[in-house]
């Protein structure tokens, strides 16, 4: 059974940062896509960040460019987002996400990601 647990999230004030983790289970994500997307209460799923297997390729959302930093440890099976400078607006629930191809690009469309976590609540407080 393949598994995604993201963890990390928590409650910030404006200007804080956090660090969200997703550990993968019963599958290697090594050479896989991956990329965490994020949904605000009454709001659809977006793209946040994405990376190709090797890591030597990442986009972000326009939201995210200057303060978030997608990363993964393939030999740990996990993905990483460092988010830096934190607004009110970035308060959702963070998800995680991987791709079930080998070698894929880093898509923004969660419909071309077959595997997801539960999410990570982010709540920044102004």
């Amino acid at each position: 059974q393949v598994r995604l647990v993201e963890s990390g999230g928590g409650l910030v004030q404006a200007g804080g940062s956090l660090r969200l983790s997703c550990a993968a289970s019963g599958r290697t994500f090594s050479r896989s896509a991956m990329g965490w997307f994020r949904q605000a209460p009454g709001k659809e799923r977006e793209f946040v960040a994405g990376i190709t297997w090797s890591g030597a390729t990442t986009r972000y959302a326009e939201f995210g460019k200057d303060r978030f930093a997608i990363s993964r440890d393939n030999a740990k099976n996990t993905l990483y987002l460092q988010m830096n400078s934190l607004k009110p607006e970035d308060t959702a629930v963070y998800y995680c996400a991987g791709d079930r191809t080998d070698d894929g690009p880093v898509y923004s469309d969660d419909a071309e990601y077959e595997y997801w976590g539960q999410g990570t609540q982010v709540t920044v407080s102004s």
